[in-house]
């Protein structure tokens, strides 16, 4: 495929990829300049649409499938892709099978329900050869002249997109709409012996519901291609200049490839097997039967010499059936989600581009140090920080309720160490990222570890996380007697938080991107401490007002568009997990719907 070609679309909602030419090209695209795709099944080519285009079988993941072997795993098969098992939706040419959705289109119907036709099998033939097919022609014998819209150029189901040179024309000899480039001569016509796609119109439909006939319809046409050139204008400037073509070097083909993947969807639900949850099923309604006993018995036998405790009772229980009934809900359809982050990576953070992921702020509180220990809140804060997501895009505020001198300090000792930590685990993919949690696993650190210099590393930061530990600690053991005259500050300035009710507002910003780089001089997440104002006489609102504090201190300072919200002890386990938040968020179909995104909690020494 020549470099120039134009613009290459596609979606995964639709059996198609759609060639964007530039003004004044038209014609059909050869089929020699096509890739050249194997089908992997059969071994044989997947062929060509009538409309010239690649076929592709499954909308969900692209697999190569011809469609001959599309067609009898659908009629004989398990009607699923082999690779993603996505079950395969009817393309059109292709014939209706058992739990097809429902469609309401009109113009594919003598394929939809043709099984027995040999006319129709000899028309199937032809496409899965992958020649051009003049259905007008093959159905004139059989079938009355009915309203057709045809082109000179490949279309694939879909309207010709209009260009100055060439405009939908209706004949009103015979009701017959084309789309034909200016002529001098007004009585001309398309040649009927050049075969054209068609495409079958209601005839009781209104034009306008074709999107013909219609004064808005090119502007509209013309603002759908303006969007698709500004999502794609980046990855055509990249894709196109100065390279090869796909027989020569491959490298096109691949890229067209990467900008497909990018196009499709960031996620999917991945429903389990009806064998592995049908016995828990059943225990559910045996369980909810004798549950139906039992308030069948406690309703018609009160105890009528404790008729007040009898009631309470039976309302407890009733209310204790209600929650487990609820909570059987989930449990009934249970689903399993999977995220791609390759295809995130491919449509927001692209390697030397800037990244367009969204900002996100992580809140964590904490109150009393000496019942939350300020080790469990430092290793959250690290965890935090060494996400696997870009540091600008990432913000760490700390709320102390407590306005506790120790917790500002270990705050300090905490924004030190993870200058080396978090390369640390940056460049040896380090997991989990918290280092009590990871220093503490009894599994072979060495596995998956190929470069020489881990073992040294890992020793030197083990070693650096002990040092940390006793400094933290050192800062405990100072803090359990306070002072008669009030904690003071290193410079001689008495610490604002020492009364707990009374004491204004405190904000301090230890990393950002003023300052705090770590060891090797890379930017590090900002870490900002917080502490609410507190006056004697207003109701500060517990947990709910330091929450409400961060909102507005993170609206002033980052003003992210997503929250995570982590108590003191919540640390992250996974990495990518953020990532993997924002295949949901983000996802361009998804992420308008959604409110939250809520990964389950895993406990340490608990299962």
């Amino acid at each position: 495929m020549e470099a120039n070609a134009g613009m290459v679309a596609g979606s995964h909602k639709r059996n198609e990829f759609v060639m964007i030419r530039h003004e004044g090209e038209g014609g059909l695209k050869p089929q020699e300049n096509m890739n050249g795709r194997v089908c992997q099944i059969c071994g044989d080519t997947v062929g060509v649409t009538p409309a010239g285009d690649v076929f592709v079988a499954c909308n969900e993941c692209a697999f190569p499938v011809c469609r001959p072997c599309y067609e009898y795993e659908r009629k004989d098969g398990n009607r699923s892709c082999p690779q993603c098992k996505t079950r395969y939706k009817r393309h059109k040419g292709s014939p209706r099978v058992e739990g097809d959705d429902e469609e309401d289109d009109v113009d594919d119907l003598d394929n939809e329900f043709n099984y027995m036709d040999a006319n129709g099998k000899a028309v199937r033939q032809r496409r899965l050869q992958g020649e051009d097919i003049d259905l007008s022609s093959s159905r004139q014998e059989s079938q009355q002249p009915i309203t057709l819209l045809t082109s000179g150029q490949s279309v694939s189901g879909e309207t010709p997109i209009a260009t100055p040179d060439r405009q939908p024309v209706r004949s009103p000899s015979s009701g017959h709409l084309w789309s034909g480039e200016k002529r001098s001569n007004s009585g001309s016509s398309v040649d009927p012996s050049i075969p054209v796609p068609v495409r079958i119109v209601d005839p009781s439909k209104d034009l306008n519901s074709y999107g013909l006939g219609n004064v808005d319809w090119k502007e509209r046409v013309e603002g759908w291609k303006l969007k698709q050139e500004k999502n794609m204008m980046q990855v055509t400037n990249k894709y196109t200049e100065g390279k090869g073509d796909i027989e020569g070097t491959g490298s096109n083909g691949e890229d067209l490839q990467m900008a497909d993947d990018a196009r499709q969807p960031l996620n999917r639900i991945v429903p389990i097997p009806s064998n592995q949850v049908n016995l828990y099923r059943v225990v559910i309604m045996l369980r909810l039967i004798i549950l139906g006993f039992f308030f069948q018995y406690r309703t018609t036998h009160p105890v009528k010499d404790a008729y007040a405790l009898w009631l309470v009772s039976v309302i407890c229980e009733i209310w204790f059936a209600l929650s487990w009934l609820l909570d059987q809900f989930p449990k009934w359809y249970p689903i399993n989600r999977e995220t791609y982050l390759e295809r995130l990576a491919l449509r927001y953070d692209r390697d030397g581009e800037p990244s367009q992921l969204a900002p996100i702020d992580v809140f964590v509180s904490t109150v009393d140090p000496m019942k939350e220990p300020p080790l469990v809140t430092a290793n959250t804060v690290l965890s935090i920080l060494a996400v696997d997501y870009p540091v600008d895009k990432v913000s760490c505020y700390v709320s102390d309720d407590g306005s506790a001198m120790l917790t500002f300090e270990a705050l300090s000792e905490t924004s030190e160490f993870a200058r080396k930590w978090v390369p640390f685990c940056k460049k040896h993919s380090i997991e989990p990222r918290a280092p009590e949690f990871y220093f503490a696993q009894k599994i072979d650190y060495l596995k998956d570890k190929i470069q020489p210099s881990f073992v040294k590393e890992r020793r030197a930061m083990k070693r650096e996380y002990e040092e940390f530990k006793i400094r933290i600690n050192a800062l405990v053991a100072k803090a359990q007697k306070t002072p008669e005259e009030g904690w003071t500050m290193q410079d001689g300035t008495p610490w604002p938080g020492n009364n707990v009710r009374d004491h204004p507002g405190m904000i301090q910003v230890f990393l950002g991107q003023s300052g705090g780089h770590d060891t090797e001089g890379n930017e590090l997440p900002r870490l900002v401490y917080v502490s609410r104002e507190k006056r004697p006489g207003f109701n500060h609102q517990k947990k709910a007002g330091a929450m409400n504090a961060l909102v507005r201190v993170s609206a002033v300072l980052t003003n992210a568009p997503y929250l995570l919200n982590l108590d003191c002890d919540h640390y992250i386990n996974n990495s990518k997990a953020v990532r993997e938040a924002m295949c949901f968020l983000m996802d361009p179909q998804l992420g308008k719907k959604l409110c939250y995104v809520q990964f389950p909690q895993r406990f340490d020494g608990i299962d």
